[in-house]
């Protein structure tokens, strides 16, 4: 078996360590409240959007306590607030983090050395119903609107915003959706969103007028090929899609063209302990592909050791 079908193959430790929170729900440094989303840098830092808390915090390696980095001063609408923090992005060529500032109604971008130099938030769009955030290779980014059903395209600096998938309002055609949320987009710029109330993965290819079924679809239920409720997700060089099975409580893998999925880790029952989940709402990969999980509703992240 040559290295690409070895990591086509990929498992993780099924007990996962806490990197972020667990410490029940919260607002002092050691604390999350009910999560959404993470980063993770090249040295195992993890970014979370904590968002009741409306803050994005930085947990380093082995650290027992998070530091606040935006959202020092509380829920408010003020350009150095955030109001429920959803999707948070790196965008390593700004240096900067892209948030949906959901209670708001806007994305903004903040400098990750903000810290050092005195700057706020800048306001980048405005009036979006955002949830889903993700970015490609040429520096467009992508939005998930809720409230319109569709995701949108554009990027900073540019006043003009195209809608790439869905905008024929709600439904379960293969050119609708029902609540978009988490986002991905790959190489060839195709985008594939979680179809939260239709318990599917969509594909988008490039220029599309309509999606593909790419996971779930079979409707709501914990059968390998049904999903309940998708939240994060992420696909890999190989076309292997990981998504967030909020409500199965579980991380599970599609392989390309794959009719069915595999759990990857969780999913046996709701639970606290080091190989439950409760409630899952985003994933991410370090360098080593080790996995990360929010935990939304046990109030941490953990991490889940390649082997």
């Amino acid at each position: 078996m040559n290295e690409t079908e070895e990591r086509r193959y990929s498992k993780w430790k099924q007990h996962g360590i806490t990197v972020a929170g667990g410490n029940q729900q919260g607002d002092n440094l050691k604390q999350l409240f009910y999560p959404w989303s993470i980063c993770v840098d090249n040295k195992q830092t993890v970014y979370v959007a904590d968002q009741f808390n409306h803050r994005i915090v930085a947990w380093k390696t082995d650290a027992t306590q998070g530091q606040i980095l935006i959202g020092q001063y509380g829920q408010g609408s003020m350009d150095e607030q955030l109001n429920y923090p959803r999707k948070m992005i790196i965008d390593e060529k700004n240096d900067s983090f892209v948030i949906c500032d959901n209670g708001n109604c806007r994305i903004v971008s903040w400098s990750r050395k903000r810290q050092h130099n005195g700057i706020i938030g800048e306001i980048i769009m405005t009036n979006i119903d955002g949830w889903g955030l993700a970015m490609d290779k040429e520096g467009y980014f992508y939005v998930s609107d809720l409230r319109k059903h569709e995701i949108r395209r554009w990027k900073i600096g540019e006043k003009k915003e195209t809608v790439v998938a869905g905008g024929n309002g709600q439904g379960d055609r293969l050119d609708q959706f029902r609540g978009p949320y988490h986002i991905f987009v790959d190489e060839e710029q195709s985008i594939y969103v979680s179809d939260n109330g239709n318990h599917r993965v969509m594909k988008w290819t490039k220029g599309a007028k309509e999606g593909i079924v790419v996971a779930g679809g079979h409707g709501q239920g914990n059968d390998l090929t049904q999903l309940s409720y998708p939240q994060g997700i992420v696909v890999d060089e190989l076309g292997s899609i990981y998504i967030a099975d909020c409500h199965n409580h579980r991380i599970v893998r599609w392989l390309k063209e794959a009719t069915e999925g595999s759990v990857v880790v969780g999913g046996d029952i709701r639970g606290e302990l080091s190989n439950h989940l409760n409630f899952p709402h985003d994933l991410c990969f370090d360098q080593e592909n080790n996995l990360y999980a929010v935990d939304s509703a046990n109030h941490r992240v953990q991490k889940f050791s390649h082997f």
